[in-house]
C-alpha cells in the first residue's frame, strides 16, 4: 500500500447510525461508528485491555464501549472510562489504541493511511460529478487492488474481454496510447482501430490532436473515472482489503435529464450495463498471477500497456517516497 494517502474505503450508506461496523481495509482490522453528531470515527479493532474485538460493541454517548469489560473509547482511540476503577479514576495515558483520520463527502468515506502529522486536509475527488446523479454497486475480487486498477487502465483487452459490449468492432490495433501524468493524476487517451493488415500502430508522440480523443483518468491512490461524455461518466473506487482481496465500487453518473422517473431509469440501465462489463473483466482478472502487481515483475509489457507502465512507475515512486519506518 502507498502510505500517506487518503483511500476510499466504503460508501456512506454502509455505515449506519448507532451500529459499529467491523472491516478489514489496507491489511488492517478496524472498527467504524458514527458519533452523536453523525461524524465517522475509526480505531483499530482490538481493545488495549485484553485484546477483544469491538465487533459487538455498543455506542455510548458517541463513544465506543468494549463488550468485554466496558472500557469506553473516544474517536482518538483513547480510553475515557474504566468502569472497574470507578468513574472518578484517572485513566492512564497508555490506555489507547490506534485511530485513523476520516473524511466523508459525495456519499463516500475515506481513511487516511499513514502519518497523521502528514495528513492532508481533504482527499481529491472529481468534483464536477457532484452535479450528476448516479446509481452504483460493489463487487469483491480475489486480487490485490493494483490488479483491479490496472484492468481499468488496459486499452488492449477491450476487443477480447468485451467483444459483446464496449469492445465491439474488433478494434485490435492500438495507437499510442498517449499518457499524461500530473499531480497524482494519470490521464490516457484511447485511439483503437481495426487492423487492416497494413497499418502500423502510431507511437504515443505520433498521435495528433490526442486531446480530442476518448479519455480516462485515474487519481492516486484508488479512484478512477471514464469520461464517456460531458453528461455521462463511469466512476470507480478500488478499495484495498489485503494483499489478495479488494472491493471495486462502481458508479454510473449522468445528467441526461431532470425528470426523476427518467433519471432513475437511465441510472438503472447504466448500473446493469456496468455490472455486465465488470463481470466480463472479473472473469479474467481473478486468474492473474501473482495477485499483486509491481513495477518490476516477470511480465513482458508492450507499447499498448503504457498506462499500466506509468501507473506502476508512479506508484513505486510514491511508495518509496512515503515508505513507513
Amino acid at each position: 500500500m502507498i502510505c500517506n494517502q487518503w483511500y476510499v474505503i466504503l460508501e456512506s450508506k454502509e455505515l449506519k447510525a448507532r451500529k459499529p461496523l467491523k472491516l478489514k481495509r489496507l491489511n488492517e482490522e478496524i472498527i467504524l461508528w458514527r458519533d452523536d453528531k453523525g461524524e465517522v470515527c475509526c480505531i483499530e479493532d482490538k481493545c488495549c485491555h485484553r485484546g477483544a474485538s469491538f465487533s459487538c460493541a455498543e455506542i455510548v454517548r458517541g463513544n465506543l464501549e468494549c463488550p468485554f469489560h466496558g472500557f469506553l473509547y473516544d474517536k482518538y482511540g483513547k480510553v475515557t472510562l474504566i468502569p472497574a476503577n470507578g468513574k472518578n479514576a484517572k485513566v492512564p495515558e497508555s490506555m489507547q489504541v490506534k485511530s485513523y483520520g476520516m473524511y466523508e463527502a459525495y456519499g463516500l468515506i475515506w481513511m487516511w493511511y499513514g502519518d497523521k502529522e502528514k495528513m492532508e486536509e481533504k482527499p481529491f475527488f472529481f468534483e464536477e460529478l457532484e452535479h450528476f446523479s448516479y446509481s452504483g454497486f460493489k463487487d469483491t475480487w480475489g486480487v490485490h487492488y493494483s490488479r483491479a486498477i490496472e484492468n481499468q487502465l488496459d486499452v488492449v483487452h477491450l476487443p477480447f474481454v468485451h467483444r459483446t459490449t464496449i469492445g465491439r468492432g474488433n478494434k485490435t490495433l492500438v495507437n499510442g496510447p498517449v499518457v499524461k501524468t500530473e499531480n497524482g493524476m494519470i490521464t490516457f487517451y484511447v485511439d483503437n482501430r481495426v487492423d487492416d493488415g497494413h497499418t502500423k500502430p502510431l507511437k504515443p508522440d505520433e498521435v495528433r490532436d490526442y486531446e480530442k480523443l476518448f479519455h480516462l483518468q485515474f487519481h492516486f491512490p484508488n479512484i478512477w473515472q471514464n469520461y464517456i461524455s460531458d453528461k455521462i461518466r463511469a466512476f470507480a473506487a478500488f478499495v484495498p482489503v489485503d494483499d489478495e482481496n479488494s472491493i471495486t465500487y462502481i458508479r454510473y453518473y449522468h445528467r441526461l435529464t431532470k425528470i426523476p422517473v427518467l433519471r432513475e431509469l437511465i441510472g438503472y440501465i447504466g448500473k446493469v450495463t456496468s455490472i455486465v462489463i465488470l463481470r466480463q473483466d472479473k472473469r479474467v482478472v481473478i486468474t492473474q498471477r501473482p495477485k499483486k502487481s509491481q513495477y518490476r515483475m516477470d511480465e513482458k509489457l508492450i507499447m499498448g500497456d503504457k498506462p499500466i507502465i506509468e501507473y506502476r512507475k508512479y506508484r513505486q515512486q510514491l511508495m518509496e517516497k512515503n515508505r513507513k519506518d
